[in-house]
């Protein structure tokens, strides 16, 4: 048995009194696409936010690297982790002061100490996979949500991280902006990329998923094939929802 790349053992987060997730274990392996799907205010993005200690869980493991990310407070150990767990936010997150190819270089000169000439050429053969190569020296201002939101992958992309974590990266977009990045991030889980999906695409889920994880109140109630949780879910949470959504 290859172990798990992330191992989640009984995670717990709570804000005041407010307790968000309540217990969930989980794998993710090496490799595979996890979405998360679920209703609004279930915690799933608190639950994303977590696994790369954005939010420090207040009970329970997070293993990552053969280390507990849990038990770590901020500092130069948790930070060479969460190097190798890139992060797509529903907003983009771009520095609006600096050129699409200024974004991407910045982190790896930065952060890895690697030269701009090297920055440079990852970011531009970044660009082109994500199909904006004709854009690097526009200003995020000048670009569509659906451009941003490639950019904002290529960013994640140049510190060549083991994992990508999507929080939910289509919903702040336009209808017509949705499909241009989904195929962004298909053609990555199709490249091998190990990916954990928050979303509320379930067309994209259904198809690029490995396995899908339904999450309401606070847990994790099941999980499976997409084809199995689609059409034959177990729990009455999830049918309820699957009936609204589908």
């Amino acid at each position: 048995m290859t172990k798990a790349m992330i191992e989640i053992n009984h995670l717990k987060k709570r804000f005041g009194n407010n307790e968000v997730l309540k217990d969930i274990s989980a794998e993710v392996d090496k490799g595979q696409v996890i979405c998360i799907i679920g209703p609004s205010g279930s915690g799933k993005s608190t639950f994303l936010r977590c696994l790369n200690v954005l939010e420090h869980p207040t009970e329970g493991k997070i293993i990552f690297d053969g280390t507990d990310l849990a038990k770590l407070n901020e500092g130069k150990e948790l930070d060479q982790l969460r190097e190798k767990m890139g992060m797509v936010f529903q907003n983009f997150n771009l520095f609006p002061n600096m050129n699409v190819i200024e974004n991407i270089k910045l982190a790896p000169m930065k952060v890895k100490g690697i030269s701009e000439a090297e920055a440079e050429k990852t970011a531009l053969e970044l660009l082109a996979r994500v199909g904006l190569e004709d854009r690097a020296k526009q200003y995020p201002s000048s670009l569509s949500g659906g451009q941003q939101q490639r950019v904002a992958i290529a960013r994640a992309l140049a510190m060549n991280p083991e994992v990508m974590l999507f929080d939910e990266p289509t919903s702040a977009l336009d209808p017509e902006m949705v499909g241009e990045v989904l195929k962004t991030m298909q053609d990555l889980a199709e490249s091998g990329m190990t990916m954990v999906v928050v979303t509320h695409e379930m067309a994209f889920a259904r198809e690029v998923a490995d396995e899908i994880w339904f999450m309401a109140d606070g847990y994790l109630q099941e999980k499976g094939a997409p084809e199995v949780i689609f059409t034959n879910p177990t729990s009455q949470r999830a049918k309820d929802f699957l009936a609204k959504v589908l």
